[in-house]
């Protein structure tokens, strides 16, 4: 299909369509109309405004005198022709739409896959808004439901964010049911913004921010930085709606050799099994002693214990593990232990 530029181009044939019509009375035939069709599609595809377009044929209908024996026909038949004008008009805009959500859709996912070819995803790029030579960091949202392309709430946050931040290099999708924020990475306004709008639109979710990453593959760094932390606050029960890769570093050191850490695990919590209710009360104990700065008063407001009944469990476990919470060495143990068995999901209900 050749390409028209000129202003003029899509009435041609119109006069003659509408003349010829009107001669008979008849209405247009389907290869008439589909000539019409033909035309909007081509004006489409030529960036024409539709508005102008419209009010071309209309004047185009003013030349034309029906004959005095059919005055009646005119306005149906620039109607019919019209009307055929439009849909194919609306029909070509609508595939082009499809075809750019498709390329987007697979320039994001290259984008946010390890392995894409990081040349050709920097070409890409700028016709996205993003310039992938410079730093960018990501920011993910998981929310109580899936988000979806077009749903309303992830609409409502793609606006308020582009409104509040006009001209800027931001990127906003889904994947996997996420809500994904892609800004420069010298802009942490942008990511801190949606954020605040992600968790109060879902009204209890989560969002992690992944560190900020130079090049091509930095977008993708941060991306599953992010999806680290996302993964890592639902593992250790966190509690913040805003998580920061930067700030939970020392997790994936600790887990690095899961192995080491699963013995670590057993052998200084293992003797807890042996507590009347098994381990994990005792665990939870270690967990609020530790995540309330080793104040008991406020670890047992934490557990809804009496600060008796607390220090109780404090003793069982030093008896238990020849290991004493209130000792700096010991503490420092005991607390590594409990992250790595929250990490592992220690202890599981068969063991």
């Amino acid at each position: 299909m050749t390409e028209r530029t000129s202003a003029g181009d899509h009435l041609a044939g119109y006069a003659d369509i509408v003349a010829a019509a009107c001669t008979t009375g008849r209405r247009l035939h389907r290869d008439e109309l589909d000539s019409r069709r033909t035309e909007g599609e081509r004006a489409a595809e030529a960036g024409l405004p539709l508005r102008g377009l419209i009010r071309d044929h209309l004047a185009a209908a003013q030349t034309l005198r029906p004959t005095p024996t059919s005055p009646g026909p005119l306005l149906a038949v620039v109607e019919q022709a019209v009307d055929a004008f439009v849909e194919g008009y609306e029909r070509a805009q609508q595939q082009a739409v499809r075809q750019e959500e498709a390329a987007r859709r697979e320039f994001i996912d290259d984008l946010l896959y390890a392995g894409s070819d990081l040349g050709r995803l920097a070409e890409r790029a700028e016709r996205f808004g993003l310039r992938l030579s410079r730093t960018h960091a990501v920011a993910v949202s998981a929310g109580p439901e899936p988000y979806g392309d077009g749903f309303r709430v992830a609409r409502s946050i793609e606006m308020a964010v582009l409104t509040r931040f006009p001209g800027r290099q931001i990127l906003l999708t889904t994947r996997q049911g996420r809500l994904i924020c892609v800004a420069p990475g010298d802009q942490p306004d942008v990511l801190a913004f949606f954020a605040k709008h992600a968790h109060a639109a879902t009204d209890g979710g989560k969002v992690a921010v992944g560190r900020p990453h130079p090049g091509p593959g930095g977008v993708v760094h941060s991306y599953e930085e992010a999806l680290g932390a996302l993964d890592l606050a639902e593992r250790m029960n966190f509690d913040g709606p805003v998580l920061h890769a930067a700030d939970l570093l020392v997790y994936p050191v600790l887990t690095r050799d899961r192995q080491a850490m699963a013995d670590l695990v057993e052998s200084t919590l293992g003797p807890l099994r042996s507590a009347r209710g098994g381990a994990r009360p005792l665990i939870e104990t270690l967990t609020a002693y530790f995540d309330s700065g080793c104040v008991a008063a406020e670890a047992a407001r934490r557990l809804s214990l009496s600060v008796r009944a607390f220090t109780y469990r404090l003793e069982r476990i030093h008896t238990l593990t020849a290991a004493d919470p209130a000792d700096p060495l010991n503490r420092y143990t005991l607390q590594t232990a409990v992250i790595g068995a929250r990490l592992l999901g220690w202890p599981t209900d068969d063991s």
